[in-house]
C-alpha cells in the first residue's frame, strides 16, 4: 500500500543545521534483519543488538549528512543515497591508519545532529568511504587534516534512533562499549 496516512503543519523555527558527532560501527557487528528492532509506525529504531563497539568522532565546523531519494516509474524502483561529509582537523599516525581502514571497510554510522537527533546511516549495506582528501594547506590558516566523504545506498531513509541524548542513543546499541580513547576518538577543535 502506497497511501500516506498523515498531514503536516508548518513547524516552528526552533532547529539548527549541522552535526556534532558520528559513531562508527564495524560492518557485520549486527544483522540488520534480526538485530535491529524498530517501531514500524514511526520507523524509529528501538534497539540494535550484538554491537560490540562504537567509535565516536566529535565534530565541529562544516560537516553534512544528506539523503536523496531516487525513484523510477518505468522500473518501479526507489532507493536512497546517503552522503556524509566530515572534516577531521590535524594529522597524526593513528588517524592515518583509521582512514586507511575506513577506506577498506564499509561501516554503519550513527549521526548525531545539533538538534540531538540520532540517525543510523548504512543500516543494511554500510557506508563506503568514497573520497578521502588529506590536506596540508598552502596558507597558514588552511586546513591541515582530512576531508572524508561516505556514500551509502539503502532502501529507506536513515532511521532515527528512539533517543535524544548520547547516553540514550548509545544505550540502544546492544552491549556496545563506547570507545572514546585517544587512539579512536578524533576531537575536532
Amino acid at each position: 500500500m502506497c497511501e500516506i496516512t498523515t498531514g503536516r503543519l508548518e513547524v516552528c523555527k526552533d532547529v539548527v543545521g549541522g552535526i556534532d558527532a558520528i559513531y562508527f560501527i564495524n560492518y557485520g557487528d549486527y544483522n540488520a534483519a534480526t538485530d535491529v528492532v524498530y517501531t514500524a509506525s514511526t520507523d524509529t529504531i528501538d534497539t540494535i543488538a550484538n554491537v560490540t563497539s562504537l567509535f565516536k568522532y566529535q565534530l565541529k565546523g562544516t560537516n553534512t549528512f544528506d539523503q536523496a531519494i531516487t525513484t523510477s516509474r518505468e522500473n518501479g524502483t526507489s532507493f536512497v543515497e546517503q552522503t556524509l561529509s566530515v572534516v577531521l582537523k590535524k594529522q597524526d599516525a593513528a588517524t592515518h591508519k583509521t582512514v586507511k581502514l575506513l577506506s577498506y571497510g564499509r561501516p554503519n554510522v550513527i549521526i548525531k545532529t545539533r538538534n540531538n537527533q540520532f540517525f543510523l546511516a548504512g543500516l543494511e549495506h554500510g557506508m563506503e568511504l568514497t573520497t578521502a582528501n588529506v590536506s596540508n594547506g598552502t596558507a597558514m590558516g588552511d586546513l591541515v587534516g582530512y576531508t572524508l566523504t561516505f556514500v551509502g545506498t539503502e532502501k529507506l531513509l536513515a532511521n532515527l534512533l528512539d533517543a535524544n541524548t548520547e547516553t540514550g542513543a548509545t544505550g540502544l546499541v546492544g552491549n556496545a562499549t563506547a570507545v572514546f580513547g585517544a587512539t579512536t576518538t578524533i576531537v575536532a577543535s
